[in-house]
């Protein structure tokens, strides 16, 4: 009896969630799975073809590239501030990186259009090729910029929770610091590097202002189709075909998820 009243206590955050999460995900499916009044899959079979389909590419292949960049830069970048010496350099990193991880959106465009953009401050004074920064690679360079530092966040741990036990213990048999890395660190910073891969392309392909702001319809991405298809500003009478692709992105974001919970349950064994 005790234990059933328990749950009384968090029935006003079932309630929160199931108005907050519940109610958008069932209008959510509704209409994706709705055509003329009619339930039919006419909306999902559309969203993956011809240019929602390009769109649907573009955001994976874009998520893609950022995630293994950014893992692999802020790994390093995380290496280099775990084994310095220097406390000051240590916390200024890892506070700007806190910040930086949760800069984007519109602010984050324009900083890089006023910098590097057709009249920006630093192109006209090195000289670079105008456009550049509204293209596919110009969009990755601006997505990197809050990619490495959430890397940075997320290895920065990992790496602290390597045991100096480990690395002296390798070194009494004979093992080299490549030895070392091969075939001891690596495998447990293994489940936390992927995870931090998968958290990264999560945020990459669920960013949608900074794109917009920068290249418009110039890289084909699912987040501007829907908001395309949503507002009627190139798509009208489209907008269950908006929530298509959006169902569409769930099921990505589902088996990006089905992926990051168990490597971090194995980094949290590992590592604590």
């Amino acid at each position: 009896m005790t234990r059933s009243r328990g749950w009384l206590g968090a029935l006003p955050l079932l309630a929160f969630f199931a108005l907050v999460f519940g109610i958008p995900a069932a209008v959510l499916v509704a209409g994706a799975l709705t055509a003329g009044g009619e339930p039919s899959l006419a909306n999902i079979t559309q969203s993956l073809q011809g240019g929602y389909l390009t769109a649907m590419a573009g955001s994976v292949k874009l998520s893609a590239v950022v995630a293994v960049l950014g893992a692999v830069l802020g790994t390093l970048l995380a290496q280099a501030v775990v084994t310095s010496r220097s406390t000051l350099l240590r916390e200024s990193v890892l506070t700007a990186s806190g910040v930086l991880a949760n800069f984007g959106g519109v602010p984050l465009a324009f900083f890089w259009i006023a910098t590097l953009g057709n009249s920006g401050v630093v192109s006209g004074l090195v000289g670079l090729p105008t456009g550049a920064l509204y293209t596919f690679w110009g969009l990755v360079v601006v997505y990197l910029y809050f990619a490495v530092p959430l890397m940075v966040l997320v290895m920065a741990p990992a790496l602290d929770g390597l045991r100096p036990q480990w690395r002296e213990a390798a070194a009494n048999n004979g093992a080299t610091a490549w030895h070392y890395w091969r075939f001891v660190a690596l495998p447990v910073l293994t489940p936390a590097m992927l995870g931090g891969v998968v958290l990264l392309f999560g945020s990459a392909f669920s960013a949608y202002a900074t794109a917009n702001a920068m290249v418009g319809t110039v890289v084909p991405l699912v987040t501007l189709k829907i908001a395309s298809a949503l507002t009627g500003d190139v798509l009208v009478g489209h907008e269950n075909i908006a929530l298509a692709l959006s169902l569409d992105m769930v099921v990505v974001a589902g088996l990006v998820m089905a992926v990051y919970l168990p490597l971090q349950r194995r980094t949290s064994r590992w590592l604590h």
